[in-house]
């Protein structure tokens, strides 16, 4: 795998991250502090940008009509100084390809490979002042797993992925270290349940000796990363007692991740000194609704759990915390007063626990994110609260111009991001990977002038209950001015929420017309529409779709 990675990614110097929030040169940690290498303490503040671990294998919203950088720009000037990068083995293998890039608004990356575009970002955010966070999330686009390998990626593959990741990113001090992997936990769906304890001394669930193994083997090639490793949900990996949902041979289970219980009594031991920092996992009710919340003290309550789950560590001195994802569609009281509570406990100014919220994107399934759908308006009511605790990043801003309207591909939902609840109760709904039907482009019907357009559907994702489609609309031979896209679901499915296009529905026949802004295409050229649907009968897609030009 490295061989074959070194022989296909661009090399990447980056610029040396100066910012006040993020120091200089590489970072260690020194008790409870992420310090620089002059000794000043550092706390990070940042956000999540996912898509590099779903079918995409890149950033999403590379899909938008604005050029990538303005992402950063925006991220920079809200003060974010730091991106956890999530990403899956998938997009690391050779030959992979990423997808979704609207090639009108970033010529500059088309052909990329995944890791082609993250050492731009990469060598952008090192302009800024930013540093970057890789994160394991899965390991491959499918979803997330209990284990750290599956069948199919044993722990080789996971550790010299990182090795690999370690050695191309040397003397690159904006890439700062590894999340190992995202949200070991539970294993609740057979009563033989087996999934990642910690402490238990079975090196096949033991996530702390995992983490151990692969943090060490990191830091034989790389001493200067950062190494952070997550919790658990419950301590004993959810044996027996999943099932029944019994939690009481294991009373602290939490979300997945987020459980540091008991990495006081077992602490990962790593064999550079000052280089481990513990990253937990919390999320509010639109995640998943914990007991937690229903306390009558609520919500002062709340600190002396997040003592227990992990705060203690940072309390005691024993290691930095970094909160490597939390967040909330902020859809009931209970979740602002949650995200204020949680800003208040992890601390203000540059002593207090960093963090990277969840998310960036706007598509994530149960917390949504910081930008809206159009990927450049920002969520006043989440930024308001987070933005005091933020300390920018003070590398020179430039932003990038805008892009005139264009076509452009549109948003994906991707519900597996989310994290799930402990094992004591239903698991949310997650992506459920499947081969992607589709139907194929129809004849379009005569158009005035000779104009056409072809349209082609595919169903992006499935879950429990629901879908996200996708419709790409191509112009024919000739400029068009307007589109319409006609089709009848098969089975009973029905749109809930439809982004750049304006639906018209009446039982199962469907119309969707283009918006002002990616009507008119080039001979030749494509925009794409998608939406949220739900199965009300057995999954399928429409026989026919027709597009009719204007």
């Amino acid at each position: 795998m490295a061989a074959a990675m070194a022989a296909t990614v661009l090399v990447v110097t980056g610029s040396p991250a100066n910012a006040a929030g993020t120091g200089t040169g590489y970072l260690h940690t020194s008790g409870n502090k992420i310090v620089d290498s002059t000794g000043a303490t550092v706390r990070l503040t940042g956000i999540n940008w996912f898509g590099m671990e779903t079918d995409n294998k890149t950033f999403h919203g590379l899909w938008a009509n604005n050029p990538w950088k303005s992402q950063l720009d925006l991220m920079a000037n809200l003060g974010y100084n730091t991106i956890r990068v999530p990403f899956s083995d998938d997009a690391l293998k050779p030959g992979a390809q990423a997808t979704s890039v609207n090639t009108y608004s970033n010529p500059d990356l088309i052909g990329l490979s995944p890791l082609q575009i993250l050492d731009k970002v990469v060598d952008y955010a090192g302009q800024k002042g930013m540093r970057i966070i890789l994160d394991r999330h899965r390991p491959t686009s499918a979803g997330q797993t209990a284990l750290w390998y599956t069948s199919g990626v044993p722990e080789s593959t996971w550790i010299n992925d990182w090795k690999s990741l370690a050695q191309h990113y040397a003397g690159n001090t904006t890439v700062i270290g590894a999340d190992l992997h995202n949200e070991p936990h539970a294993d609740g769906t057979n009563p033989n349940a087996t999934g990642s304890c910690w402490g238990c001394g079975d090196e096949s669930r033991d996530w702390r000796l995992a983490a151990e193994r692969a943090g060490n083997a990191i830091l034989s090639v790389q001493s200067n990363w950062l190494i952070f490793v997550e919790g658990v949900s419950c301590p004993s990996g959810g044996l027996s007692n999943v099932w029944d949902n019994d939690t009481s041979n294991d009373e602290d289970c939490g979300w997945w991740g987020g459980n540091l219980t008991k990495a006081g009594q077992y602490p990962v031991r790593l064999n550079v000194a000052n280089r481990l920092v513990y990253s937990p996992h919390e999320y509010a009710t639109s995640v998943y609704h914990q007991a937690w919340f229903d306390d009558p003290s609520y919500p002062a309550n709340m600190p002396a759990i997040w003592d227990k789950y992990f705060g203690y560590l940072y309390k005691q001195n024993i290691a930095p915390i970094m909160v490597g994802e939390f967040g909330t569609t902020l859809a009931s009281n209970i979740d602002k007063v949650w995200l204020q509570e949680l800003m208040k406990y992890m601390g203000s100014g540059v002593n207090g626990m960093s963090f990277t919220y969840w998310s960036w994107n706007p598509n994530s399934g149960d917390t949504g994110g910081i930008l809206k759908d159009d990927w450049a308006t920002v969520d006043q009511a989440k930024q308001s609260i987070i933005s005091p605790y933020l300390i920018p990043p003070t590398g020179g801003v430039n932003p990038s111009p805008p892009v005139s309207p264009s076509a452009s591909p549109s948003p994906r939902v991707s519900p597996s991001v989310s994290p799930s609840p402990s094992p004591s109760a239903s698991p949310s709904p997650r992506v459920s990977p499947s081969p992607s039907p589709s139907a194929s482009p129809s004849a379009s019907p005569s158009s005035p002038g000779g104009k056409t357009c072809t349209a082609t559907y595919k169903v992006a994702n499935q879950y429990p209950g629901g879908f996200q489609g996708e419709v790409t609309v191509n112009a024919g031979s000739s400029a068009i001015s307007g589109w319409t896209v006609k089709w009848a679901f098969p089975n009973g499915q029905s749109i809930s929420q439809l982004w750049n296009g304006t639906l018209s529905a009446s039982g199962s026949n469907v119309t969707v017309t283009n918006m002002s802004y990616n009507g008119t295409l080039a001979a030749g050229a494509s925009t794409m529409f998608g939406f949220n649907g739900s199965w009300s009968g057995s999954n399928g897609v429409p026989s026919t779709v027709t597009c009719t030009a204007s």
